[in-house]
């Protein structure tokens, strides 16, 4: 979904949160022993200093919280086998109860990680082909006001370059406090928001595979149509599989599509955001989203999300071919680059340069009132999980938060001991 779900599409930041703020918005994921880089990965390896003691940890969680103007935060960071958490705030205003590193979260964004992993995986069986077309398996869905699903092809919608339209319900819900108290609860099918989509024309003409910097723009919609296109290639949900091929097998105890169901199971921090005309802060916390489909409906947690993309790093979940095409990245838009200097996506995961040299790899994801982000080193040696609440919708506010999550990120992995 996008890193900044339901922010207007006419605000500065881009209405991704698909980290990114991937939000955002936003790992080597390559095997240790994996082919050579692809176009987009060349690149010095990370040199990071040791890593941070729990007291520099939660120095650091301590100003994010400060700078960004979050109501909580829970950051993980990972370091071979050795795992530092810090946290800050609340967990639910008022009540002074500190923030748990063992609470469950929307995953948002960070879901579409999961879903591209599902289709390389199809993609190295031989049942799906990147260059596959969505009219291939979703005939005339992609359609109308110049939207052409035959030359839309998977690796398009992976890579964000096929130009279809992001289309966001609060284009027709309205983004007050009260319009999402009336919608909160409200179930979507994905076949109405690909069809909401169609009645824009598309953003531009699908790229040229290879073009290295090829017009680009983030789209829940694209990963809305692959979960549909996992769903006829498999005869089976996309949420099926991801729980199949990856959730089972690798013991990720709280990442699950919830589907209607609005809540969240076990411990979680509450969500909030401040929305637009608004003063005061509204609790975000139960919602139906199957609006975001595969795009980022998931629930997770942050050893769940670590594991994960620690496995994708190490080369378990995707042959050396499907994770070279992983990592072939092309320059974000120029909105994301002006959040996010030096984004590059992959199929499904995002590159950013790092401080200490080479880069670090991840996604990100936001919704109402919340902000994921991950970032894994070239090596994989040291993961980050940052997991926060309390949003506001101004540009100023987001534009601060961003820039001190960001340095957050970029110091958990780089280290050094200062």
């Amino acid at each position: 979904m996008s890193l900044y779900a339901k922010n207007s599409r006419r605000s500065r930041l881009p209405v991704v949160t698909a980290l990114v703020t991937a939000a955002v918005c936003a790992v080597s994921l390559g095997v240790s022993a994996g082919p050579a880089p692809a176009r987009g990965t060349e690149g010095g390896g990370t040199h990071p200093g040791a890593p941070l003691s729990q007291k520099q940890l939660q120095r650091e969680v301590d100003r994010t919280l400060r700078e960004a103007g979050y109501v909580g935060i829970s950051v993980q960071v990972r370091d071979g086998q050795r795992r530092t958490y810090a946290v800050a705030g609340e967990a639910e205003l008022g009540t002074g109860r500190k923030v748990s590193h063992a609470a469950a979260f929307r995953a948002a964004s960070v879901t579409k990680t999961f879903v591209s992993t599902v289709v390389l995986q199809l993609v190295a069986e031989g049942r799906l082909s990147l260059d596959d077309t969505a009219e291939d398996w979703l005939p005339g869905v992609v359609a109308g006001n110049g939207n052409d699903g035959s030359r839309v092809t998977l690796r398009h919608l992976l890579q964000h370059t096929s130009g279809i339209y992001n289309y966001d319900f609060t284009e027709d819900t309205g983004d007050t406090a009260a319009d999402f108290e009336r919608t909160r609860y409200d179930h979507h099918d994905p076949e109405e928001s690909v069809a909401a989509a169609m009645r824009h024309e598309p953003d531009f003409d699908p790229a040229d595979p290879d073009d290295p910097e090829p017009d680009w723009n983030y789209s829940n919609t694209g990963y809305t149509l692959l979960g549909m296109i996992i769903e006829k290639a498999t005869g089976r949900s996309w949420d099926t599989e991801v729980r199949d091929r990856i959730v089972r097998p690798l013991g990720l105890t709280q990442t699950y599509a919830p589907g209607d169901d609005p809540t969240l199971k076990g411990p979680y921090t509450h969500t909030y955001k401040q929305f637009p005309g608004s003063t005061g802060w509204t609790d975000t916390s139960f919602q139906n989203l199957t609006w975001a489909s595969a795009g980022g409906e998931l629930i997770s947690g942050e050893r769940d999300l670590d594991r994960f993309l620690t496995a994708l790093q190490r080369g378990r979940l995707l042959p050396p071919a499907q994770m070279a095409e992983l990592r072939r990245t092309v320059p974000a838009g120029a909105d994301f680059q002006e959040v996010f200097p030096g984004l590059h996506y992959g199929l499904g995961v995002m590159r950013q340069p790092l401080t200490c040299g080479g880069y670090r790899w991840g996604h990100g994801g936001d919704l109402d009132g919340q902000t994921v982000r991950t970032a894994v080193s070239e090596g994989g040696q040291r993961t980050v999980v940052v997991n926060s609440t309390g949003k506001k919708s101004d540009d100023a506010s987001l534009f601060a938060a961003e820039k001190a999550v960001q340095a957050l990120l970029d110091r958990a992995i780089c280290g050094g001991g200062r």
